[in-house]
């Protein structure tokens, strides 16, 4: 059982990489990760991540938020991590209220009941990114970039990235499912703590390499 309460996020983000379960599988697949990035990090000024799935709307933005917690955690330079979409929806409410209860903080840059921006940081963060749903390749991204794709759809819909240095597919298990139900903020958070260990996993394999 996860707790529901609110979460330090150096704690939350510290506790994911101890709870969660890593196939040999899944391990060899973040490490392939981890060591694409360290290997052009060493050829290029700056390293841009894309997460990228459907509506970038769940998956692809948790992807994106942990990211952008753990450059500043393990204290990276010239790393960062974008999110995009095949289609545009909007940063899904049940997403935000999930990283919410894991201390970032949300704060509205542009209202829209369609698809709000929002500026996002956590405390002490040096700096902070916009949040919303977009298409992968919007101007807001940076390019070019190492797409990484989080769910199925996103991949059999994306045959092609012209702007990708090199392509993964991550998927993970949609926490939409528990929409409207009594387990919708326990769904969200087991997605949250999947995504943010499975993060931390790949950016200590790039600290371990500075």
């Amino acid at each position: 059982m996860i707790n529901t309460k609110n979460i330090n996020t150096k704690i939350f983000f510290e506790e994911a990489t101890k709870e969660i379960i890593i196939s040999d599988t899944r391990k060899e697949l973040l490490t392939n990760i981890a060591n694409l990035i360290i290997s052009e990090y060493k050829e290029r000024e700056r390293i841009n991540l894309n997460f990228i799935c459907t509506h970038n709307s769940r998956r692809s933005q948790f992807a994106q938020v942990w990211s952008f917690f753990a450059i500043e955690y393990f204290n990276l330079k010239n790393i960062f991590a974008y999110s995009g979409g095949t289609e545009v929806t909007a940063f899904h409410r049940n997403t935000v209220k999930s990283l919410q209860k894991t201390g970032f903080e949300f704060n509205i840059k542009d209202f829209s009941h369609q698809n709000p921006h929002y500026v996002i940081s956590f405390k002490g963060s040096k700096n902070n990114i916009l949040g919303f749903s977009k298409i992968y390749d919007d101007p807001n991204n940076a390019y070019p970039y190492i797409a990484i794709t989080t769910c199925d759809s996103a991949d059999e819909n994306c045959p092609f990235i012209p702007d990708a240095i090199s392509r993964f597919h991550l998927p993970y298990s949609d926490p939409k499912s528990t929409d409207n139900t009594d387990l919708v903020t326990e769904g969200y958070l087991k997605t949250s703590k999947q995504i943010a260990g499975e993060i931390f996993f790949i950016f200590n394999m790039i600290k371990k390499e500075q």
